[in-house]
């Protein structure tokens, strides 16, 4: 053995040497990194700071409520228009202006009604008639019918007509529909705009689009939010059982490792063989269907998704998508399926380890309370900050006055020169601004605010690491298992990464939140950039972005052994890093045999759990089945709770495997650092169990000689 390592090591780093007082994680250490725990620390009450001036400044009705041409709220308890809560416009079609684009703000007055119209009027027929009344309540608030039609449609009192409108987040748009191939509006194809000329539905359409913005899409985030409100019951009970499937599977590993590694292999394959299967004859059944051979492109984008399963071309192409996955998983599992006799033996010894920590599996939950908390208060400062802003009025005008779009006050805006250069012009509220030097630097506290949530959702994450990776290395190095184990190992390696490294871990979140802010930026100058015909500067940024990506993912695998090295020796941050990256080099051959493939295994894990809830999900949305006398609720789109179960499960889920996979990346560190401290003699005996020694060694060294055969 000793004639082999100096050709298998290479030439990274130095092998650790035999030590007889070492016994797994060192006590006797010493803070590292304090200076990148002061700066933390400093951050964090700079973080804190800017949160208490965001809350001081903000106001988060400015999201929920819209609001009138006078800056006041729509619908809010304790005000004038407590009762009023939808915004009603004037003329929807000037909503069109490419001001709105600037200003974010419609060039026409807006109020707070009680409720949408619900009928055609216009107002010179109204004011000669019974409808006048219920005309009036669309007009500004004390309005005083004292003036002549054209002053009052001048002076922009009321509207010039009344168009039967639906509201759709709180604003009144109009109630369009289409009749036999005819835009109509109620029962109207054209209307009129107040000035005796009558205009074609189409040029109301586009008005109210760009009115709404993207029309569409809020209707669909309508309906998404209308499904939650009716199935999150049935939510909690689909994660519940995934968290509850996790758990017996975790369970069922401990004592049962490798026939539940094979059993979960061929369920995996079953699993997807079923879907193939599913998609099959959903694609035999809509065979002569009408409408069923139009193909995806042709349809185009629709907001109800359920239109693309009654096309045949979409079951092809999850059928197709399904096969590509199984024939990927059986080739692996071909080719490796040796590697996977080895991967089990080290995941029956992370089993062993992890029944001997048993609480290591309820140690996730304190990672997501944690990220929780970063959540909650990165996302409410984020909203106090884009909310600070104060109302700004600005001059609007049909004419073409050289003052319009220039800020104004609404109180003295009457009696101002402005108002007698352009006598038609109007002090409206525009959007909200500032131009105090606060509201200069909110752009950089937005980023600011970003960055302390990736930088403390790092560490989080980092914490939890160092914990097991402490935890683990407790339990490898114990020479007579589990009597040399230490008392309460997960408790004492989270006081170690408390009271000594919270330098490093903070050293090792910030490097990865430096990437990961970049990355936010890239993407936002790429949206920027999009409508830019610049090939060029396209190119630049898809590199630039593949570059940051592949950066941000070594970074996760080196911090993550950094943390590994850190809870078994206490050394800096940068020190553990480049001593876990040459560990790793002088082991290079079995980090390929055992690192990727176990990740493997816990992934087809992952996927079982998260297919097996999903067509359970799939059968009771899809009222399939029914539980305990019980039915789905009826919705909108009925893959919205399906897919909020799958996404929730798979995150359930790898939480439970992150125990185990940071289990295994301890233990095979372990094992590389047991391989050059001993030699299995009695004066220097292994610290790894028999069973794992012999398949770990057997299979390293087919595989060292399969390399040197292939060089």
């Amino acid at each position: 053995m000793g004639d082999e390592r100096p050709h298998y090591y290479g030439k990274h780093g130095t092998p650790q040497k035999y030590d007889p007082t070492f016994k797994g994680p060192i006590y006797n250490r010493g803070c590292t990194d304090v200076i990148c725990c002061v700066f933390l620390l400093l951050a964090i009450v700079g973080y804190v700071a800017v949160g208490i001036i965001a809350w001081t400044h903000g106001d988060p009705r400015k999201v929920i409520y819209p609001t009138d041409s006078r800056g006041e709220f729509c619908g809010q308890k304790g005000t004038k228009n407590e009762n009023k809560p939808y915004l009603f416009y004037f003329n929807i079609v000037k909503c069109a202006s490419p001001l709105v684009l600037l200003e974010f703000q419609c060039p026409t007055p807006q109020i707070c009604v009680e409720k949408c119209p619900d009928r055609y009027l216009t107002y010179l027929n109204a004011r000669s008639s019974r409808d006048f009344e219920y005309y009036k309540q669309f007009c500004v608030p004390g309005f005083k019918d004292n003036k002549g039609v054209a002053e009052v449609l001048r002076d922009g009192d009321c509207p010039a007509v009344l168009i039967p409108s639906k509201p759709l987040a709180r604003r009144c748009f109009p109630a369009i529909h289409a009749h036999k191939g005819v835009l109509m509006v109620g029962n109207e194809t054209t209307y009129e705009d107040g000035h005796g000329s009558r205009k074609n539905i189409t040029d109301l359409v586009e008005g109210a689009k760009k009115a709404n913005g993207v029309l569409e899409a809020r209707q669909l985030a309508m309906r998404i939010f209308e499904d939650y409100t009716v199935s999150w019951y049935w939510i909690i009970i689909g994660l519940v059982i995934a968290m509850a499937m996790s758990l017996l599977f975790i369970i069922l590993l401990r004592f049962l490792a490798g026939i539940m590694v094979w059993v979960m292999i061929i369920m995996v394959i079953l699993v997807l063989g079923y879907g193939i299967f599913h998609c099959y004859m959903e694609y035999s059944r809509l065979r002569g269907e009408a409408g069923s051979d139009v193909s995806l492109v042709d349809l185009g984008f629709q907001t109800d998704f359920r239109v693309y399963l009654h096309l045949r071309q979409t079951w092809l192409a999850f059928m197709i998508i399904l096969s590509i996955l199984e024939v990927i998983i059986i080739l692996l599992l071909i080719f490796l399926r040796k590697r996977i006799l080895i991967a089990i033996a080290l995941i029956k010894e992370a089993s062993r380890a992890v029944g001997y920590v048993m609480c290591s599996l309820l140690y996730p939950l304190v990672t997501f309370f944690l990220l929780c908390l970063c959540i909650a208060y990165w996302a409410s400062t984020a909203v106090f900050l884009s909310t600070s802003n104060e109302a700004v009025y600005k001059i609007f005008d049909d004419s073409s006055c050289s003052l319009t779009a220039k800020t104004c006050n609404p109180e003295t805006f009457p009696s101002s020169n402005e108002s007698r250069l352009c006598p038609n012009a109007r002090c409206q509220f525009a959007f909200y601004g500032g131009e105090s030097g606060y509201h200069r630097a909110l752009l950089g506290l937005q980023i600011f605010n970003a960055f302390m949530f990736f930088w403390l959702a790092n560490f989080v994450l980092a914490l939890g690491q160092v914990t097991l990776a402490g935890a683990f290395a407790s339990y490898y190095w114990a020479l007579r298992k589990p009597d040399d184990l230490p008392a309460f190992p997960l408790f004492s390696a989270f006081g170690r990464a408390l009271r000594y490294h919270t330098g490093s871990l903070a050293f090792g979140a910030l490097i990865l939140a430096i990437v990961q802010i970049i990355r936010v930026i890239l993407e936002y100058l790429d949206q920027r950039l999009k409508a830019a015909e610049n090939k060029f500067a396209k190119c630049l940024m898809t590199c630039l972005k593949c570059c940051f990506w592949c950066l941000e993912k070594f970074i996760k695998f080196l911090n993550r052994n950094a943390y590994i090295m850190i809870a078994i020796y206490g050394t800096n941050f940068c020190t553990s890093a480049r001593n876990a990256f040459f560990l790793l080099m002088r082991n290079i051959i079995r980090v390929a045999v055992l690192d990727k493939v176990t990740d493997f295994l816990f992934l087809l894990g992952k996927l079982l759990i998260v297919g097996s809830v999903g067509i359970l999900a799939f059968f009771f949305f899809t009222h399939r089945i029914r539980i305990v006398q019980d039915t789905a609720p009826p919705l909108n789109y009925y893959w919205v709770p399906i897919l909020t179960v799958i996404v929730g499960s798979y995150l359930i889920a790898h939480g439970f495997f992150s125990v185990y996979g940071m289990c295994v990346d301890t233990l095979f560190l372990c094992f590389c650092e047991d391989l050059e401290r001993n030699d299995g003699s009695q004066e220097r005996p292994y610290f790894m169990s028999p069973e794992l020694r012999d398949i770990l060694l057997k299979g390293s060294a087919e595989e060292g000689k399969r390399a040197e055969a292939e060089e």
